[in-house]
C-alpha cells in the first residue's frame, strides 16, 4: 500500500507508508523532494540557457549568472566559486565569449591577468530571462502567503548555508 506521512505532503507513487523511524521518514521526503526539484532546475536549466542563446549549454546558465552576481571575475574565482574543473569553466568561459555574452577585460590589480564580465547583450539577456522566470515564479505560488514563502527562502537559505 502507498501513502504518505504528515512530512511527505501529497502522496508520492512509488513511496511506502512508514511511522517507524520518523526522523528517517522525514530525511527519505526531503530527499525525495530536492531530487524532484534538482531535476525540474536542470530542466529549467536548459530552457532558460537556450532563451538566452540557441548554443547556450545549460551549465553555462549557471556560469552566467554567477558573473552577474559576481562583477569581473578571474577565471579562478570562477573554478572556485562553482567548485567545478578548471578545464569546464575554461570551456564554458570561451563559449560565453564566443557568444558576446562575456568579455575577457584586463585585471586592474594584476595587468598580466584577465577577468570576465557580461557584456551589454549578455545583460540584456539574461536580465529578459530573469524577468519571465519572476513573472512564472510569481504566478505558480501566486496561491502561497508571504509567510510560507520567507520561511521556503529561510530553509532554502540554511539549506546552502549546510553545503
Amino acid at each position: 500500500m502507498h501513502g504518505s506521512t504528515a512530512v511527505d505532503g501529497p502522496e508520492r507513487p512509488g513511496r511506502p507508508e512508514t511511522n517507524a523511524d520518523p526522523r528517517g521518514a522525514a530525511a527519505d521526503s526531503v530527499e525525495r523532494e530536492l531530487t524532484i526539484l534538482f531535476r525540474r532546475a536542470k530542466q529549467s536549466a536548459a530552457r532558460l540557457a537556450s532563451q538566452i542563446h540557441v548554443e547556450l549549454e545549460p551549465a553555462a546558465y549557471g556560469t552566467l549568472s554567477m558573473i552577474a552576481e559576481r562583477g569581473p571575475v578571474r577565471g579562478t574565482d570562477v573554478v572556485d566559486l562553482l567548485n567545478l574543473d578548471k578545464s569546464t569553466i575554461s570551456r564554458q568561459l570561451s563559449k560565453l565569449v564566443e557568444l558576446r555574452l562575456v568579455e575577457r577585460v584586463p585585471d586592474p590589480v594584476d595587468g598580466r591577468a584577465r577577468r570576465v564580465q557580461l557584456t551589454d547583450l549578455g545583460a540584456r539577456r539574461l536580465r529578459e530571462v530573469r524577468e519571465r522566470r519572476r513573472q512564472r515564479l510569481d504566478e505558480q505560488l501566486a496561491e502561497w502567503p508571504t509567510s510560507d514563502l520567507t520561511e521556503l527562502a529561510r530553509l532554502l537559505n540554511r539549506l546552502n548555508e549546510a553545503f
